[in-house]
């Protein structure tokens, strides 16, 4: 049975559809691994069209409504891991991605506004009966804002991943060409945090 990771949260700018590219083409070289877009703003759809032909093979698909379901479906039948890059924001399409999750992920910066809308999606995931986990994700490397807010999160009982992404330029730079950073620069920091967080979702999930 493929495992299927949901890539939610409410609100958009949180690095969502970076974290689902990221998460997928670092498990590609071992993995049979699926894409699916539903995000209307198809900014996955974008970076697929830049992939080089000499990257680590995905499958890739981007649909929205009704359909979503039958190709979630067929994805599962073929690749051992479908990875969604759901909408920013809780409608149907949402709901159907986070509803055929094994893992709904949630990227959540630093700062109130992002934490407010992870509940959301929180809510959503438990009426889905669906198991969720929050990834911090631009984090900045040390100050009072990042102890706060990650004592909030722990004190309101979130489930929080110890691996966190911090706020590097690689991520960028290899989503403009494409890429993922553990493709452009496979012995970087960035790529060390991708993999020690990869690493913790797939074993949550074993």
């Amino acid at each position: 049975m493929a495992i299927v990771i949901a890539v939610a949260q409410q609100k958009g700018g949180t690095g969502k559809t970076t974290l689902a590219a990221n998460l997928a083409a670092a498990m590609a070289p071992s993995r049979k691994v699926a894409l699916l877009d539903i995000d209307p703003q198809h900014s996955l759809t974008r970076w697929y069209g830049l992939r080089p032909a000499t990257a680590a093979k995905l499958t890739f698909s981007d649909v929205s409504g009704w359909r979503v379901t039958s190709e979630l479906d067929r994805l599962k039948a073929g690749h051992d891991v479908v990875v969604i890059d759901s909408p920013p924001q809780i409608d149907t399409d949402a709901r159907l991605a986070i509803r055929g999750a094994t893992l709904v992920l949630i990227p959540v910066q630093l700062s109130p506004p992002d934490i407010w809308a992870a509940e959301g999606t929180l809510k959503l995931a438990a009426a889905e009966k669906r198991r969720a986990a929050i990834v911090l994700n631009r984090v900045p490397s040390s100050g009072k804002l990042r102890d706060s807010m990650t004592a909030l999160l722990r004190r309101n009982g979130a489930p929080l991943l110890a691996a966190t992404i911090g706020n590097r330029t690689g991520f960028a730079t290899a989503f403009a060409e494409g890429l993922a950073v553990t493709e452009t620069a496979p012995r970087s920091v960035a790529a060390n945090e991708l993999r020690a967080l990869l690493k913790e979702v797939l074993e949550s999930m074993e």
